[in-house]
């Protein structure tokens, strides 16, 4: 069977090995700008290659830095709390050495 290949199913993925593109008959010849070299489109087509490469190391990223920035939100949390409970603790020593005191001087 020799069918040849379509859009969404190429007979290759090389772009030099497929069949180049014919002009569309729905178009007026020449209505596709001009204003831009092949080698700038590859160039572009690259760096988009590039980007879009990076785009998964750049989310990973951004999801360490934010659970990076919870966890400290986390430990931050966590101090706060023992630092009310020590200054609780403080306090109710203070009030019994205060009344210690008060007893002492009442005798």
């Amino acid at each position: 069977m020799n069918t040849a290949g379509t859009i969404d199913r190429p007979l290759t993925h090389d772009p030099k090995k497929q069949a180049p593109m014919k002009p569309s008959t729905y178009e007026p010849a020449g209505s596709a700008n001009q204003d831009f070299t092949i080698s700038g489109a590859k160039d572009s087509r690259q760096n988009r290659t590039r980007e879009m490469q990076l785009i998964p190391e750049a989310m990973a990223r951004a999801h360490m830095r934010e659970r990076l920035q919870e966890a400290e939100r986390d430990r931050q949390a966590v101090r706060l709390v023992a630092a009310r409970r020590m200054q609780r603790r403080a306090e109710r020593a203070s009030l019994r050495a205060r009344r210690a005191l008060a007893m002492a001087v009442m005798q």
